[in-house]
């Protein structure tokens, strides 16, 4: 069953990617604002009905919470930017649209020691003395024309503890973070305040978030594809990002954006810095591990700082992955890997109704291997009536176990018709529930209270 699935599908499926590390290449570990942790794309339903490709990129790898004096924010000399690539450009690794963020930072009393918090903040942002504030530009590269969306938007602060007693259970900074909630009226207020509408329909957030991402990489790049059963080791399972924060821009696109007839677009996230001569990319991040997982060390920074159209020569490493040998395994199908990553975005079906979030009935962390599915209305790649995976690798929902849909989609766990049980890691959900209104990504965490791993 499995070698049909992918066979069938291969337009969609998943590598041997197992996950994102968050520290990709050798020089973006040494830049943590620009660093691009994970990005996700799904079809969401908004209020009034509305329907939007839900897109977000997250950096700043592994952000204890709650450090000072001064605090984790987005650098004013890196841009950061969304693409979105439709149907026929896809494969051409050409966006027909950019979303770019560009951040500001002040300290309006320079004359204290109180770098980040001058007492408790309010709901309004009060004793805030970092403050940031960004402007979101769309640029069309069919019309070639370039506006702004929305200008002096705030980000929200950092969950430090007492001095932001908002973010906590019962609004009290001794408490852990508030878990995820079901409708926007219930977010935060830090949060429900730095929720935006743009012009054109979109809606946009950006600040700090719990890192949505799952999974025992430690175990991987330990080479312990055993993740600690071997030894019965004490200390797995091991959720290698359990505790830590990241930095998170969320992007609602109406489906209008696109024009009437678009059925698939490509999502991807670039970080560009100008040191004083202009913006030059040094960040790139589409599927999970495209660069940690498949591309040899002299490529990676090289990926890191092209674009998608020149991908096609680096094809001989998604056909035959160094990782696959490691794992003792290997691709299912021909040219398997070469459609998913040459070029390399996450693709999303755009003509399904919006996929399962992960506090509603249907959801499965295993995408389709668990029952969790989508109808096309342009695809009928099984022969069932076009029902495809409702989430990853159609899209990237928080919450898609990465790890275990990709050792399933190859072959190498599982067995007969359900695969519903596997769970190679034994990391099976996030440390804190996700939120199932936009932002959707969870609540960040307390720097008084909190755990790791």
């Amino acid at each position: 069953m499995i070698r049909s699935l992918i066979a069938a599908f291969a337009a969609f499926l998943p590598s041997v990617a197992l996950a994102s590390s968050h520290m990709d290449a050798p020089k973006i570990t040494l830049d943590d604002a620009a660093n691009t942790t994970d990005v996700y794309a799904f079809l969401s339903k908004g209020p009034r009905g509305s329907t939007y490709l839900t897109t977000a990129l997250a950096v700043f790898p592994f952000e204890e919470p709650g450090i000072g004096p001064n605090a984790y924010r987005f650098d004013d000399r890196v841009r950061y930017s969304i693409h979105v690539a439709l149907d026929g450009d896809i494969a051409k690794g050409a966006p027909d649209l950019t979303y770019d963020f560009d951040f500001r930072t002040i300290f309006p009393n320079q004359d204290t020691i109180l770098q980040s918090y001058l007492g408790v903040v309010g709901s309004d942002g009060a004793n805030r003395n970092l403050r940031q504030t960004y402007r979101v530009t769309l640029t069309n590269h069919r019309t070639g024309r370039r506006i702004v969306l929305a200008d002096n938007l705030v980000t929200p602060p950092n969950n430090q503890g007492r001095v932001t007693p908002l973010y906590n259970r019962q609004s009290d900074g001794d408490l852990q973070a508030k878990a995820g909630v079901t409708v926007a009226e219930a977010l935060d207020p830090y949060t429900k305040a730095a929720v935006y509408s743009a012009k054109r329909g979109h809606q946009v957030f950006a600040g700090q978030r719990d890192d949505g991402f799952y999974a025992d990489i430690q175990s991987i790049f330990d080479l312990d594809f055993s993740f600690g059963a071997d030894r019965a080791t004490p200390t797995k399972p091991f959720d290698s990002q359990r505790g830590f924060n990241v930095h998170t821009i969320a992007l609602n696109i109406p489906l209008a954006e696109f024009g009437e007839g678009a059925k698939i677009a490509g999502v991807y996230a670039t970080t560009s810095r100008n040191d004083g001569g202009g913006y030059r990319q040094v960040g790139r991040q589409g599927n999970p591990l495209f660069v940690e997982g498949l591309l040899p060390i002299r490529e990676k920074d090289r990926y890191n700082e092209s674009g998608p159209s020149s991908d096609a020569s680096l094809a001989q490493f998604a056909d035959a992955p160094e990782l696959s040998a490691l794992l003792g395994a290997k691709p299912l199908i021909p040219g398997l890997l070469r459609s998913i990553f040459i070029p390399d975005m996450i693709k999303v079906d755009l003509t399904t109704g919006p996929a399962k979030l992960s506090c509603q009935q249907g959801f499965n962390r295993l995408s389709v291997f668990g029952g969790d599915v989508l109808k096309s209305a342009v695809q009928d790649p099984f022969g069932n009536g076009g029902f495809i995976p409702g989430g990853w690798p159609n899209g990237r929902r928080f919450g898609d176990d990465v790890v275990d849909i990709a050792i399933i989609a190859l072959g190498i766990a599982g067995s007969g018709p359900d695969f519903s049980t596997v769970n190679a890691d034994r990391v099976t959900r996030n440390d804190i529930t996700y939120n199932c209104v936009f932002p959707y990504a969870a609540t960040p965490l307390n720097g008084r209270n909190h755990r790791h791993h």
